[in-house]
């Protein structure tokens, strides 16, 4: 039954993806996240849904949109994903190994990367913007509760892996739903309805325990980090030290003793074999680095040439049963295999959010219409930031939700400038700098205008 309603589901919403292709990115989206076809048996599961939806909401654009909406919004941010991807594609040209598996991944980024930039030529209403974050929020907070509830009824048994696809591993699938706590907890806030926010904290809660029967230890330091910034940068910041406290509390309390173990391990340093692969991986890739500075050696070829720059790292403690031949790290991950150039741009693109979301904030000071904009902004910061300290541990430098999200940044600052130019008479809209020309396209009243200069 799971498998017909899936691809009954897919199926009959495949003419109102290519009709209004953003319904399709929306069917895209829960597709990506919540794999629904990774909770089926039988036929539907190795089916390429997210493909076929991809390519009939891409095809309905170039039918319906292409004369009225941009297929993509040039931004810093969509340029500088455009660059790594040349640049990646440059180390790739000039790997050792080109073979099918490494050209299924690089095949892979590219439609990450595009699914990403369509993104900015589809989202361009508050209204759009928020139904594809709930899209998201829902889906990730769909495992969240589920995994919490279940560790609840077993007794904190491990979660061993994830639902599948980019959060098939246990320590991506953590990562994803530590970026889905600022997620769930800001859109939560800035909803009137009051058991919206109930639901919204109960699932946060849910999420946590599940992080933590996840065993991942990278996810649990970004975790802790990002609680910490968001509350440092709250308004209440002494009820949000006190709240964390009290998760903490209640941690030590009830959380099974493999749980804490786990988590104790983090103090041990290098004398945990986990942690020593990752000193030993971090070494290799420095030496990799050092002889392949440009360019890289190339995508998912950090394996290909592991023999060739691992000698003496063994004694640091890698190279056990458990070692993986991967950097164990994003930033050494794109500077290894993609070279010091395409590591300037995934920092510049990563800390460029930093800065539109502090612009929007002066920018709606004063606004209290434009409130929603505040959580916005400070969620789409805290989930970075969760990222950027889970990148330290876990080798996701092309991460799916990761560059997805810089795209729905790039949305909201449209979103943002248009609004506080509407809020305001015609001489204070022009000291924005802000001009734009209308389109009469077939795609509503509430779009967006194409930001020109």
């Amino acid at each position: 039954m799971r498998d017909l309603f899936v691809f009954g589901l897919v199926m009959l919403s495949l003419p109102m993806a290519f009709r209004r292709p953003f319904v399709g990115l929306l069917l895209f989206s829960w597709l990506a996240y919540m794999r629904p076809q990774d909770l089926c048996w039988s036929f539907a599961r190795p089916m390429r849904f997210s493909f076929i939806v991809g390519m009939v909401m891409i095809v309905g654009w170039f039918v319906n949109e292409s004369h009225a909406r941009r297929f993509w919004r040039p931004d810093l941010r969509t340029i500088l994903m455009v660059v790594l991807v040349v640049l990646t594609s440059v180390g790739l040209a000039t790997a050792k190994m080109q073979n099918e598996w490494v050209m299924r991944y690089y095949l892979e980024f590219v439609k990450i990367m595009i699914v990403a930039l369509f993104t900015t030529g589809q989202v361009d209403t508050k209204a759009r913007l928020r139904t594809l974050l709930w899209t998201i929020a829902i889906c990730l907070g769909f495992f969240g509760f589920k995994g919490g509830v279940w560790c609840f009824l077993n007794g904190g048994l491990t979660i061993l892996r994830g639902p599948g696809g980019m959060l098939e591993d246990n320590n991506d699938f953590a990562l994803a739903l530590v970026m889905n706590i600022p997620l769930l907890f800001y859109l939560g806030r800035s909803e009137k309805t009051r058991w919206i926010r109930t639901l919204t904290n109960i699932t946060i809660f849910l999420t946590i325990v599940t992080v933590l029967c996840t065993h991942s230890r990278g996810s649990f330091v970004a975790l802790t980090c990002m609680s910490f910034l968001m509350a440092w940068r709250s308004q209440y910041l002494l009820r949000g030290l006190g709240f964390f406290a009290l998760l903490v509390l209640l941690f030590f309390t009830f959380a099974p003793e493999h749980v804490m173990e786990r988590v104790a391990s983090i103090a041990e340093g290098t004398s945990d074999s986990s942690a020593g692969a990752r000193i030993a991986a971090w070494t290799v890739a420095a030496r990799m680095i050092v002889e392949f500075p440009l360019f890289g050696v190339g995508l998912r070829n950090f394996q290909m040439h592991w023999q060739d720059f691992s000698y003496g790292v063994f004694q640091t403690g890698g190279g056990g049963k458990e070692f993986t031949y991967v950097a164990h790290n994003s930033y050494l991950q794109i500077w290894a295999e993609a070279g010091t150039f395409a590591f300037a741009v995934y920092v510049v693109l990563l800390l460029s959010v930093f800065f539109v979301c502090y612009r929007m904030r002066r920018m709606i000071e004063g606004r209290p219409d434009m409130e929603w904009a505040w959580f916005y902004a400070r969620m789409f910061e805290a989930t970075t930031f969760g990222f950027m300290i889970g990148a330290v541990f876990l080798n996701r430098g092309h991460f799916d939700l990761l560059y997805h999200w810089i795209a729905l940044i790039s949305c909201m600052f449209v979103i943002v400038k248009f609004e506080y130019a509407r809020g305001h008479n015609p001489e204070q809209s022009q000291k924005t700098g802000i001009r734009w020309r209308w389109r009469t396209a077939d795609s509503g009243p509430g779009m967006l205008p194409k930001w020109g200069r």
